[in-house]
């Protein structure tokens, strides 16, 4: 089991702090959000609450997480990163291929991609990609993103982007591994599919184990059984040494979690009250789990 931090709506300034105390107390990942912008009104419901209503509102903290991802990897030594996750859908991909390379390149390949489509049609529209065909074009963008990431002269002439021959340097020196997020059968097709593992939003150990195996049974079909893969959850009902133990059980292989919300400190907590709960997680969980 590998424990990962959350740094979601964190105060900025706090973020290189956090990174160094969790390297130290021996979290494998960070895990970084990624919200465009927060539109005044939105047209579609937020798919990860009760209610449909966004967990933030517009004085909410956010960073580009590529770049918080080079802050924090010059603050850090073994630390990785990846996003948790990055809506893909608005982006052009081969830009996005440009940042990731450079993400890799400064950070000695500690970084891992996580996507999803986005769900917000403003995010889409106003960003000038459609909105419609998300799912394909999302699909297409993934191939060109590993297809520039591999390094040499490469060109791509599909039903969405087409561009000739063309090379991004440096490269990765090793491939970057991607996460697929999402909880509806599209979304797990396309991580037993194509992914190097499935990020989780909020859901209960139930909802979890009913999950991955239909991840399992998914991969099989796509003859990829086999192949490594990671499961980066977010369980809402099982905690402590015994809690983690059970999610490993089910198939989870990296918790993701944010220390200083089990002592009720707030996401704007002061920094040394957010390092002592991560320590004191480090303690307790971690080390014995």
């Amino acid at each position: 089991m590998k424990f990962t931090m959350s740094v979601a709506m964190t105060p900025l300034d706090q973020l290189t702090e956090l990174a160094r105390t969790a390297e130290e107390c021996g979290f494998t990942s960070i895990a970084l959000p990624d919200s465009l912008f927060y539109s005044e009104q939105v047209s579609a419901e937020y798919p990860y609450t009760p209610d449909g209503s966004r967990m933030w509102d517009a004085e909410t903290p956010w960073v580009d997480p590529l770049i918080a991802t080079a802050a924090m990897g010059a603050a850090t030594s073994r630390l990785r990163f990846y996003t948790s996750v990055l809506k893909l859908g608005p982006r052009n991909p081969v830009l996005l291929a440009r940042q990731l390379a450079s993400v890799a390149s400064m950070t000695g390949d500690r970084f891992g991609l996580g996507l999803g489509l986005g769900w917000a049609p403003e995010e889409f529209e106003w960003c000038g990609a459609p909105y419609a065909k998300r799912g394909a074009r999302v699909d297409e963008m993934i191939e060109i993103i590993r297809l520039i990431l591999g390094g040499g002269m490469v060109e791509h002439h599909g039903k969405f982007f087409d561009f000739d021959k063309l090379q991004i340097s440096p490269a990765p020196s090793e491939p970057m591994p991607i996460y697929v997020g999402g909880h509806t059968e599209p979304a797990l097709k396309r991580a037993a599919r194509v992914g190097d593992g499935w990020a989780s939003a909020m859901m209960k150990l139930s909802e979890l184990r009913e999950t991955i195996d239909k991840l399992g049974e998914l991969r099989a079909s796509y003859d990829r059984a086999d192949a490594p893969f990671e499961v980066q959850a977010v369980c809402i009902d099982r905690f402590g040494v015994d809690g983690y133990r059970e999610q490993a059980e089910v198939g989870v292989t990296d918790a993701i979690v944010v220390p200083w919300i089990f002592d009720g400190h707030g996401f704007d907590a002061p920094l040394e009250a957010k390092k002592d709960s991560i320590r004191k997680f480090a303690a307790e969980v971690i080390e014995n789990v």
